[in-house]
């Protein structure tokens, strides 16, 4: 079993981690936890989202804390862009890639983004052509890999028609995502195989919750397929919101310690990853989302 060497991290938190918080984050706070993060070592931070603040109010913001954020050389800063409206928005902030979503349920496009998965790609199309026409990398998910809240478990098929279509518009990553964080490492693997049959092993990366407490098997599962880029939420930042009361992504504490221990470099500084994590936990007044940041601040106090 031959595993990376190294493995790199795109810390989901101040995007994905915080737009279904129901108070609003302010953006000093957002911009504060960009500068955290790349403090910490991360070299790949997904910042916000341009989207109709009438869906998601937290990420009204975008502009501001893309502006705030003091850029620091080699790091990449994303941004979602669900569509033409939206990428326009973006472009002012120089984003250095998008991030367009897809799901590989019929039933969960319907449902979330009001159509079909066919034209959810016609949607993206126009972004991805006009973000690669100005330089900017383009990265595709692929939401509700493998089981849907609303259709139940979701084929491998469907993950490869999925891959398959961002393929042919000219995504240039793809991102596998078990949303709802309903995946066992065999699954796992078999949603993986299906996009890996459309996008190379370098162009492809995990993104798991911890709804069922299954998010490290799975990124274990994956390692040993050569996968090596992963997405993480400091502090295990964002719920699940179709398994009330769940966790949703997977902590990037308790990633990074998984790959230290097995000595795969990260880049990441974890005491000052755990510090990030503190940070934005201490304004949410709850305790990090994370195992390995709890023992660890812990064994601080004592």
């Amino acid at each position: 079993m031959k595993l990376p060497s190294k493995v790199k991290l795109v810390d989901v938190g101040p995007r994905d981690g915080l737009q279904n918080e129901k108070e609003p984050v302010p953006a000093a706070v957002k911009i504060e936890l960009v500068h955290r993060l790349q403090d910490a070592g991360l070299k790949e931070i997904e910042v916000t989202s341009f989207v109709s603040p009438k869906w998601v109010p937290q990420m009204a913001d975008a502009a501001e804390v893309m502006a705030g954020i003091r850029r620091r050389p080699g790091v990449r800063y994303s941004v979602l862009t669900p569509n033409m409206k939206g990428f326009e928005a973006a472009l002012a902030s120089r984003p250095d890639e998008v991030v367009v979503f897809g799901a590989a349920s019929e039933a969960f496009s319907q449902r979330n983004i009001n159509c079909s998965i066919a034209e959810s790609i016609e949607r993206f199309a126009p972004v991805v052509e006009a973000a690669r026409g100005k330089g900017i990398h383009v990265r595709g998910v692929i939401s509700v890999a493998v089981g849907c809240p609303y259709q139940g478990e979701v084929s491998p098929g469907g993950v490869e028609l999925v891959a398959r279509l961002m393929k042919q518009i000219g995504v240039q990553h793809c991102g596998v995502a078990d949303t709802i964080g309903v995946g066992t490492p065999r699954k796992v693997q078999a949603a993986m195989e299906a996009a890996l049959k459309h996008f190379a092993v370098d162009d492809l990366s995990g993104h798991f919750h911890d709804t069922y407490g299954q998010a490290l098997v799975n990124t274990m599962a994956c390692l040993e397929m050569g996968i090596w880029q992963y997405d993480t939420s400091v502090a295990g930042l964002g719920g699940c919101p179709y398994a009330k009361g769940a966790t949703g992504n997977v902590a990037t504490e308790d990633v990074v310690y998984l790959l230290h221990g097995m000595g795969i470099d990260t880049g990441i500084d974890l005491d000052k990853l755990i510090d990030a994590g503190k940070y934005i936990s201490d304004f949410l007044g709850r305790k990090p989302n994370s195992r390995a940041a709890t023992a660890l601040l812990n064994k601080r106090a004592a």
